[in-house]
């Protein structure tokens, strides 16, 4: 048995004429995150840390914003390739642990669902995930509401 730990962030810019995609669901909020792809930044530092997990590069390496492929991707989509990509060296979730940091909308109400998004894209249960959301008192980009950031960290296991 083999167990192995990552560690993921990721950060997108606020803007107006974009939907705000968060956990892979659709919140309501007067803006939306900037990126190639729906730039839903707690599926992308998920993914980066399944991915850092295997030592297996990072989310750029494996979806570019480069390509026209993942251009308006569902990060869904991503999520799920990232799960395929880590089982072809054997590995499968133990859980995941991440943080959300917003000013606004709050996050708290949606947690359950998010939770339960993820769950589904993964197939796990919804207990091996843990979503936390905190502000950053005003401070910086998060505090001027400019942008949105995640962290978040996993475990994977080899049997």
């Amino acid at each position: 048995m083999s167990i192995r730990v990552g560690f993921g962030f990721d950060v997108h810019q606020l803007v107006e004429g974009r939907d705000l995609w968060m956990g892979g669901i659709k919140l309501e909020h007067s803006k939306g995150l900037l990126g190639h792809s729906d730039a839903d930044v707690l599926l992308h530092a998920v993914c980066d840390a399944l991915l850092g997990a295997a030592n297996m590069r990072d989310i750029g390496y494996h979806f570019p914003d480069t390509s026209a492929e993942t251009d308006g991707m569902d990060s869904k989509i991503i999520l799920r390739k990232t799960i395929d990509l880590i089982a072809t060296k054997g590995y499968h979730l133990v859980n995941i642990d991440a943080t959300i940091c917003a000013e606004r909308p709050k996050m708290n109400p949606h947690i359950p669902q998010m939770k339960e998004c993820m769950a589904r894209v993964i197939g796990c249960d919804p207990d091996d995930i843990s979503i936390k959301a905190t502000t950053t008192e005003k401070l910086g980009f998060t505090g001027r509401e400019e942008g949105i950031s995640a962290y978040a960290v996993c475990l994977i296991q080899k049997d």
